[in-house]
């Protein structure tokens, strides 16, 4: 090991840098890889690579269309030739527990200790195993990891601010009204709710500028409920306001962003919400009811943090954001793109997480242990 750079192991969902929902992980995978010596990925689905030259990508085969049996057996595959080719210090299982919990067995052998990272608010089974083998869990707030363990270090999220820039154009008054919706489409999102608000400022509010974009895909399971908001638009007469624009590249959400008057997040998912740290690195107000978001802004609640299921809330929000001056409207958004940049660039991540795999800890300011 040269320089003090470390040879890292990654467990990784998907490495597309094309994906609308985990294109970022590229960006992470090369944000490390001036701290390592080599990474090797072991991803469940490979699309485009996009990676530095130190890094290499090994898929198990689900954009092949392998099934569960032959996936598994690619992974043991793949992960034994590595441990027999080269000595890690450290597997990072980015959402992966399964992988976590897979390797395991092997990863002990050849004393190599997981760190896992994982927000979101579900408590399943192969979450409570995949703590139990890991050496340390990173995660990005409170909210997002549910399990009381001792070993949680939370460390913020990772966001690109070099590349997540508010607009050198400000917007005019006379153009449209734009409202956006970022990320998968599934029912914990409420996306019914911004519909509803949408209803209540195109007629009761006669905002009649006002165009609202989904921007997301549905997985399959989901294709029922997708079906049942777009049957929601057609009944509430909104098809000329409500667009389902579908999902768009890693790259092209920053245009999304910055093109927008204000994003709205009214998930339930109980974690911190990558694209609203997104859009606010962008500059542009967000209003969300995500309750990870309380703390961030509760210098703005009642106006960017709202109840959930409230879609009047969620209309009298946008108003009073439609409405605001220009200058205010310019201090809010470097208001929460600092936030952003102290507090979740990929930066801050990279080092912290570099320095849980060294250390076991991720630093000054670290906070740790029983969630």
């Amino acid at each position: 090991m040269s320089d003090n750079k470390i040879r890292l192991l990654l467990f990784n969902l998907k490495t597309d840098a094309d994906d609308s929902n985990l294109g970022f992980t590229s960006d992470w995978i090369n944000a490390l890889a001036p701290f390592c010596e080599t990474i090797d990925v072991i991803t469940m689905q490979a699309g485009r690579l996009n990676v530095a030259d130190n890094v290499r990508v090994y898929s198990v085969g689900k954009e092949c269309g392998y099934s569960d049996v032959r996936r598994t057996l690619e992974f043991y595959r793949i992960l034994f030739r590595l441990l027999r080719e080269r000595p890690y210090e450290v597997c990072f299982a980015h959402m992966m527990p399964l992988f976590a919990v897979m390797g395991a067995p092997l990863l002990k052998l050849w004393r190599v200790p997981i760190v896992l990272w994982y927000t979101h608010k579900a408590v399943s089974l192969k979450l409570r195993l995949a703590e139990k083998v890991s050496w340390r869990v990173v995660t990005a707030s409170a909210e997002s990891f549910r399990l009381p363990s001792q070993k949680v270090c939370i460390i913020g999220h990772g966001v690109d601010t070099e590349l997540f820039i508010p607009s050198l154009i400000q917007r005019q008054s006379e153009q449209q009204f734009v409202v956006i919706s970022v990320g998968r489409i599934a029912p914990v999102k409420c996306l019914n709710t911004l519909i509803d608000a949408a209803k209540a400022l195109y007629d009761d509010l006669e905002v009649q500028r006002l165009r609202v974009r989904i921007i997301g895909d549905a997985a399959p399971e989901y294709a029922d409920h997708l079906g049942h908001l777009r049957g929601l638009v057609d009944m509430l007469k909104l098809e000329k306001v409500v667009e389902f624009a579908g999902g768009v590249s890693h790259e092209r959400v920053v245009l999304e962003y910055q093109e927008a008057d204000v994003m709205v997040n009214s998930s339930k998912t109980g974690s911190i919400d990558k694209a609203v740290l997104e859009a606010m690195a962008c500059g542009l107000p967000v209003v969300t009811s995500n309750e990870a978001f309380r703390a961030m802004l509760a210098s703005w609640d009642g106006l960017l943090f709202i109840p959930p299921d409230s879609p009047g809330k969620l209309a009298a929000s946008i108003l009073r954001l439609k409405d605001m001056p220009a200058a205010e409207r310019i201090t809010l958004g470097k208001d929460l793109r600092e936030i952003v940049v102290c507090d979740h660039s990929m930066e801050r991540l990279t080092q912290k997480l570099i320095s849980v795999f060294k250390t076991g800890e991720p630093g000054d300011h670290q906070e740790k242990g029983n969630l």
